[in-house]
C-alpha cells in the first residue's frame, strides 16, 4: 500500500499542475472569459468521470486474468498522461490558429464556443481519462495484490494521498515553479514526473508478478449486495449533491473574497490551497476513525453529519462580513479564507471518502461509478453558480440555496442500509431542521462586502460582482470589489494623445477595457468610428452612471460596445484601425493581464493596424523588472516606441507603431483636434487650452532606454513567461533572473 500512496500523492501533484496550465493555455488561445474556463473545466471533470466510470467496469471483467495486469494499466495510463505534455500545447495551438482563421464574420458567438469546445475537448478528453481512470484501476490492483482487510477499502486511502498531492502540486506551481521554468517548463516537469509513475508501476508489475497476493473477491458482503437496489439511488443522489454544492460554492467564494485578498495568482491559489488543506484533514480524520472507531467497517454518515455541513456552508458569509473584525492587508483576508472555507472543506473532506468506500466496499466497478456521480456533480456545479444562481440572485441568496441543498441530504436517514450486526445510530429528525434554521438566521444577520459602500449600485452577472459608487468626480468602479479606474483625465489622455499624434486625420480606434467608458467616450469625441471591448457584461450597463450623456452616445450609429475578451476579439475579427488603446485592469500584477502585455498579444494587434496606426498601451505602475518585460515586450514587437508620463505623475503611456511616431508640441497636437474633442479633453483639466493640456504629458517622456536600464537583460513578457503576474521569488526572496536583476523601484517619469 505505500507505494500506491506515493503514486497518486505523485498523481494529484501533476494533475493540479495540468489543470493551471491546461486552463492559461486555453485562455491565451481562446479567450480569459467566463464560458472558455467553464469548458476547459467541464472537460477536465468529464474526462474524470468517463475515465473513472470506463476504468471501473474494465477493472471488474479483467476479474479473472493475471494479477499484475490492472497494475499495468494503471502504468500504462499515467504514460498516457505523460504524453501530454507534448499534445495538449500543439493541439490547442493548432486549435487556435484553425479558428482565427475563419475570420470574425464565421464565427458567431455561440458557434465559436461550440467550435473552440470541440478543439479543447479533443485535446484534453484523452488524458483526462487517463486520469479518471487511475483510481479504479488501482483500487483493483490495490485488491488483487494486497492482503488484508485494507484491500477492500482502498478509496479512501487513495483519496487522502491524492488530496495531499493536489495541495502540493497548486502551491508549488504558483509560487514557485511558473516563476522559475514558465508555463511551458512546468508542464514539462509534470510530464516527467507521470513519465516516472509510469515507469515504476510497471517495474513493480514486473516484480510482483510471482509473488502470492490477495484473491480476487467475487462477491461483496451479502448485506451490502442484497441492498444495492434499494438503496444505490440516495447513496448516488449524496455522492452527486456534494460535488455539486462544493464546486458551485467555490465560484462564490472567489467573489466573495477577492476583496480582502486581491486580484494577483497567490491569492486565488491559497483559496485552493485551503480547500485542499482542510480537505486532506477531513480524510485523514476519516481515516483515523475508520480503524479506531469503525474497526474497518465504514458506518452510513447519518442526518447531523450532513446537518453540519449544510450550516458550515454558509460559513463563508460570515467570514466575508465587512464587520467581522480580521486584519487587514492580504494576511487578514487569508485569514477570511481560511476561517470560512476550512470547516466546510473538513466535513467534505471526511464525508466523500466515506461515501464511497461505504458504496464500493472495495469493489473498482462500484468505486468507479461512485466517483464518476460525485464528478459529474463537480461539472454542473460551477456552471450553475456561474451561470443561473449568481446572476439570478446573487452571492448571499445563491450560497445559502447551496447550503439548504445539502440539508435536504441530511434529512434521509442513511445512503446505504446498516449490516446485520452493526448498530444502527438513531435517526435525528431534529438535526435538518435545526441546521436549516440556523443557515437563514447566519444569512439574514451577515451583510455583503458592496454593502459597506454607501448608496453603491450593484450589477452581478456570470463574470463578475460589479460595483458602481461615489459622487461628483470621486466615482469608483469596483470589479469583484478591486477598483478598477476612477474619474480622471488619464483616461481622457489615453484617447486624445494617440489619436492627435498622427499626421493623418484618424478615422476609426478600438478600446480594449471599457471601465468607466471615458476613453471610448473621448473617441466618439472626434467622431470617429469607435469600438470598446469589455469582459464583463455588466460593465457597460453602467455607463449612465459615470457619464450620464452616456445612453445617447451608445445609440450612435460610430458607437459599438462588444462583450468579449480584447484578445479574443481581435482574433476574430478582420476590422483594422487607426489607433488601438489598451488599459488593462490594475494592479500590474493580476491575474490574467499579462495576456495583454505579451509579445503573441501584441503580434496580433500589429495585424489590425492601419498604415500608421497606433497602439497606446497603458501602464499603471509596477517593479523595474516588471516594467522592463513590458517594455521589452513592446520594443521588440514595434520599430517605434515612445513612452510618456501620465499628467498627474504616476503611469506610462506607451505609444508603439510600425512607422516612425513624429514629434509634434502640443500647439501641433492640439491643432489637429476636432471642437468636440477640444471640449473632451478640456472638461475635467487640469489645464485650461488644449495645447497646455498635451504639453503637461509631452514633456513628462520617457527615454524607453531608462526603463530597461534598471533591469537589464530581463526577457520580454511572453504568455510563457508572465513575470508580472509570479515574482514571490525574486521579491521576497530577493532572487535574482538571469540578468541579474530584482524588482527595484521603478523609473519616475521626468518632468
Amino acid at each position: 500500500m505505500p507505494c500506491f500512496f506515493a503514486f497518486f500523492l505523485v498523481s494529484g501533484f501533476c494533475s493540479l499542475v495540468y489543470e493551471v496550465v491546461w486552463l492559461r493555455l486555453a485562455m491565451a488561445g481562446f479567450g480569459v472569459t467566463t464560458p472558455t474556463v467553464s469548458i476547459v473545466l467541464s472537460v477536465f471533470m468529464a474526462g474524470l468521470a468517463a475515465g473513472s466510470w470506463a476504468a471501473g467496469r474494465l477493472a471488474r471483467r479483467l476479474g479473472g486474468s493475471r494479477r499484475t495486469t490492472l497494475i499495468r494499466l494503471y502504468g500504462m495510463a499515467e504514460l498516457l498522461i505523460a504524453s501530454s505534455g507534448v499534445a495538449v500545447p500543439a493541439a490547442l495551438a493548432y486549435g487556435r490558429a484553425a479558428l482565427a482563421g475563419g475570420g470574425g464574420g464565421a464565427w458567431g458567438s455561440g458557434a465559436y464556443y461550440l467550435a473552440s469546445g470541440a478543439w479543447i475537448g479533443a485535446a484534453l478528453l484523452p488524458f483526462c481519462f487517463g486520469m479518471g481512470a487511475t483510481f479504479p484501476l488501482a483500487i483493483g490492483a490495490i485488491r488483487r495484490l494486497v492482503p488484508g482487510e485494507e484491500a477492500h477499502l482502498p478509496f479512501g486511502y487513495l483519496y487522502l494521498a491524492n488530496v495531499a498531492g493536489a495541495t502540493l502540486g497548486t502551491l508549488a506551481s504558483a509560487f514557485v515553479l511558473i516563476e522559475l521554468f514558465g508555463f511551458a517548463g512546468t508542464l514539462a516537469f509534470a510530464a516527467g514526473l507521470n513519465a516516472l509513475l509510469g515507469t515504476a508501476a510497471l517495474a513493480l508489475s514486473l516484480r510482483w508478478a510471482s509473488r502470492p497476493g490477495q484473491p480476487e473477491a467475487d462477491a461483496r458482503p451479502a448485506a451490502a449486495a442484497a441492498a444495492e437496489p434499494r438503496e444505490r439511488g440516495r447513496t448516488l443522489a449524496a455522492l452527486f449533491t456534494t460535488g455539486f454544492v462544493s464546486m458551485a460554492m467555490e465560484v462564490i467564494w472567489v467573489r466573495q473574497f477577492t476583496p480582502y485578498v486581491g486580484t494577483v495568482v497567490y491569492s486565488f491559489a491559497a483559496i485552493l490551497a485551503f480547500y485542499f488543506v482542510a480537505t486532506f484533514a477531513g480524510s485523514q480524520l476519516y481515516r483515523r476513525r475508520l480503524h479506531s472507531t469503525f474497526g474497518g467497517a465504514v458506518r452510513a454518515p447519518g442526518a447531523p453529519l450532513f446537518s453540519a455541513l449544510g450550516v458550515l456552508g454558509v460559513m463563508p458569509l460570515l467570514a466575508a462580513d465587512y464587520r467581522v473584525p480580521f486584519p487587514a492587508g492580504m494576511g487578514g483576508g487569508l485569514l477570511r479564507v481560511a476561517a470560512g472555507i476550512g470547516p466546510f472543506c473538513a466535513v467534505l473532506g471526511f464525508v466523500t471518502p466515506l461515501l464511497v468506500d461505504r458504496f464500493s466496499r472495495g469493489d473498482p466497478e462500484r468505486a468507479g461509478s461512485g466517483y464518476a456521480v460525485n464528478v459529474v456533480g463537480c461539472i454542473l456545479g460551477p456552471l450553475a453558480a456561474g451561470f443561473v444562481l449568481l446572476p439570478a440572485v446573487g452571492e448571499r441568496a445563491a450560497m445559502t440555496a447551496l447550503a439548504l441543498t445539502v440539508l435536504l441530504v441530511a434529512t434521509l436517514r442513511s445512503p446505504l442500509p446498516v449490516p446485520a450486526g452493526e448498530r444502527r445510530p438513531g435517526r435525528s429528525r431534529w438535526a435538518p431542521g435545526l441546521a436549516a434554521a440556523l443557515a437563514v438566521a447566519l444569512a439574514l444577520a451577515t451583510a455583503d462586502f458592496d454593502q459597506s459602500i454607501p448608496n453603491a449600485v450593484v450589477r452581478t452577472d456570470s463574470t463578475a460582482t460589479v460595483i458602481a459608487c461615489g459622487e461628483g468626480m470621486n466615482k469608483h468602479l469596483l470589479v469583484n470589489g478591486i477598483g478598477m479606474t476612477s474619474l480622471t483625465p488619464i483616461t481622457k489622455m489615453m484617447a486624445h494623445l494617440p489619436l492627435a499624434i498622427r499626421r493623418e486625420p484618424p478615422t476609426s480606434a478600438l478600446t480594449i477595457c471599457f471601465g468607466m467608458g471615458t476613453t471610448f467616450r473621448s473617441e466618439l469625441s472626434w467622431g470617429i468610428e469607435s469600438r470598446a471591448v469589455e469582459l464583463v457584461p455588466s460593465v457597460p450597463s453602467l455607463f449612465w452612471y459615470f457619464h450620464p450623456d452616456g445612453p445617447e452616445l451608445l445609440t450612435s450609429p460610430r458607437a459599438r460596445v462588444v462583450i468579449d475578451d480584447g484578445r479574443r476579439y481581435l482574433e476574430r475579427t478582420s476590422e483594422t484601425y487607426d489607433v488601438v488603446i489598451v488599459d488593462p485592469p490594475p494592479p500590474p500584477e493580476a491575474a490574467g493581464s499579462s495576456l495583454l502585455y505579451s509579445r503573441e498579444f501584441y503580434a496580433t494587434v500589429k495585424k489590425h493596424l492601419r498604415p500608421g496606426g497606433i497602439v497606446q498601451q497603458w501602464v499603471p505602475g509596477g517593479g523595474a523588472t516588471t516594467l522592463a518585460a513590458f517594455a521589452q515586450a513592446i520594443r521588440v514587437s514595434f520599430p517605434y516606441v515612445r513612452v510618456f508620463g501620465s499628467m498627474e505623475g504616476w503611469g506610462l503611456h506607451f505609444l508603439a507603431s510600425m512607422e516612425p511616431i513624429p514629434p509634434a508640441s502640443g500647439a501641433e497636437l492640439a491643432a489637429r483636434m476636432p471642437p468636440a474633442a477640444v471640449r473632451d479633453l478640456l472638461e475635467w483639466g487640469p489645464a485650461s487650452t488644449a495645447a497646455a493640456e498635451f504639453d503637461l504629458v509631452l514633456a513628462r517622456e520617457v527615454p524607453l532606454t531608462d526603463i530597461l536600464r534598471y533591469a537589464p537583460g530581463v526577457a520580454a513578457l511572453s504568455d510563457d513567461r508572465p513575470t508580472n503576474e509570479y515574482f514571490l521569488l525574486r521579491r521576497v526572496f530577493g532572487r535574482r533572473g538571469r540578468a541579474g536583476v530584482t524588482d527595484a523601484a521603478a523609473p519616475t517619469p521626468r518632468s
